[in-house]
């Protein structure tokens, strides 16, 4: 086996974050009071709202930004995101969906095998950080494709990234080099 043979390793997309806009002014009390699924949070100035299908928890603000979080792919979030405005929409809000853009995904991807993680960290010392007390993983920085990698010593890589194909080429970049070092 070396590292050039072209091995099928799976990505699982765990979460998704974007953000949009409605371009209205959101009343949080009425949403609270009219909307379904909703937990108002007075203290911070801020509306959590959940939706069943897909999937997701979306923070909304008085000012019209809404966050959204928990899809398991891009267009999941933008489908729950459209969802979400629709919903803002029939509460009697004028809300206009717009500047929606992807800004976190998280995934996880198994190698398999383990690997040496101090050796890790020496053959890749500038990218590459392992405190093993504070930490059990080494960070790793790509800063080309704005990606952090948590690779463990049990082969779990956990990866986070601006899109997916971010997540993807991280995954097949840091591959070559975790290859060296396994157990």
């Amino acid at each position: 086996m070396d590292a050039d043979s072209d091995v099928a390793l799976d990505i699982l997309i765990t979460n998704v974050v974007c953000v949009f806009r409605t371009r209205c002014h959101l009343n949080l009390r009425k949403i609270a009071l009219e909307g379904a699924n909703v937990i108002y949070k007075r203290d911070v100035g801020k509306v959590l709202m959940k939706l069943r299908k897909p999937r997701i928890t979306a923070t909304i603000w008085s000012s019209g930004k809404v966050i959204c979080t928990g899809a398991t792919s891009e267009e999941e979030a933008k489908f729950g995101a459209r969802r979400l405005a629709r919903s803002l929409q029939k509460l009697g809000f004028q809300v206009i969906f717009t500047d929606f853009k992807v800004v976190n995904v998280l995934a996880v991807c198994n190698m398999p095998f383990e690997i040496r993680l101090p050796e890790f960290t020496k053959n890749n010392r500038p990218h590459a950080s392992y405190e093993p007390e504070l930490h059990p993983a080494v960070c790793y920085r790509l800063k080309t494709l704005r990606a952090t990698l948590q690779i463990f010593s049990t082969g779990s890589i956990t990866v986070t990234g601006p899109n997916v194909k971010a997540v993807a080429s991280a995954v097949e970049q840091i591959y070559p080099f975790v290859f060296e070092s396994r157990k």
